[in-house]
């Protein structure tokens, strides 16, 4: 089985320091220092272990080795087909379909993304466990956002938390919008007596939907939508109280005479690679089932 390592050659610029504060300029945190040294994990200059005090010289080469990582207990690998959008050796992003789970939940252990990635690692020799970043709901198509190793979830998991890593969606919703773009400003939280249904409600968190009317039909209109905050059900709540859900969604008010899900697809992801510092721009053409109930609503 692989391991998870990073290297560095060391710049004239970060000679003098020590390992510890290298280190923690490159994000790696004190717990994963110690996970390094306590479960098996190496530091290294030059094929030479050492330890976080060592001090660096210019052109030394680094390496940190990261532990292997265990799977989640009772997460069993399947072999699913994946559609693979982008990959190396830190990430992935896969072009989720609608109707698959992203994580196994209580009824379904079995046909989820996770399954599929573990699957997926087993083939190709990585021992981890999931690094699910961005989640989608079961029926929601699109791009999901995978880190191959705990230390770059880290390092992704912050870029979340400070609105770097953006989504774009695609939406079918009922009616006719008056006006070309918006934003929908609106707390949400979940509704009584409900495990699965949110609701927007005075004491719900702080949410904001920014949307973009690309075309309008007959009957329903073809939005593109961006978030600000990323809460549960965020864009099929909003539209619902606005008057207008997803076709397809009926925990929301949407019916199933066109689409037999909700008919939302998330098209673009934009992120900093949290290895290699380079901005990633990757998209998701509509599905199937989305794009035949625009083509055929074109055409009539």
């Amino acid at each position: 089985m692989s391991r998870f390592n990073l290297q560095w050659v060391i710049k004239p610029d970060d000679a003098g320091k020590i390992v510890r504060e290298f280190l923690k300029e490159k994000k790696i945190s004190r717990t994963a220092l110690t996970d390094i040294k306590f479960n098996g994990g190496n530091i290294s200059v030059n094929g030479q272990e050492v330890t976080v005090r060592y001090c660096l010289e210019t052109s030394d080469h680094l390496t940190v080795q990261f532990p292997m990582e265990e799977p989640s207990a009772g997460l069993i690998g399947e072999d699913i087909p994946l559609e693979i959008v982008y990959e190396d050796d830190y990430i992935l992003v896969i072009n989720k379909p609608a109707g698959m789970n992203t994580i196994p939940s209580r009824e379904h252990r079995t046909g989820s993304l996770a399954n599929a990635l573990i699957g997926y690692f087993q083939k190709i020799g990585l021992q981890v466990t999931t690094h699910i970043v961005t989640r989608l709901d079961c029926h929601t198509s699109g791009l999901v956002l995978v880190a191959k190793h705990r230390h770059t979830h880290h390092l992704l998991s912050e870029q979340q938390k400070v609105g770097t890593v953006k989504r774009i969606y695609e939406a079918f919703a009922e009616g006719e919008f008056t006006e070309a773009s918006g934003s929908i400003e609106k707390p949400i939280g979940r509704k009584e007596d409900s495990i699965i249904e949110r609701e927007v409600r005075q004491d719900g968190q702080y949410a904001l939907t920014h949307y973009r009317v690309i075309q309008s039909f007959s009957r329903f209109t073809w939005l593109e939508l961006r978030l600000e905050t990323g809460r549960t059900h965020q864009i099929r709540v909003h539209l619902s109280s606005r008057g207008h859900p997803l076709l397809g969604d009926v925990l929301y008010g949407g019916k199933l005479d066109r689409i037999k899900r909700q008919a939302l697809h998330c098209r673009q992801l934009t992120f900093l690679h949290p290895i290699l510092q380079q901005t990633l721009e990757l998209k998701a053409e509509l599905p199937k089932d989305m794009e035949r109930l625009k083509s055929e609503t074109q055409q009539s």
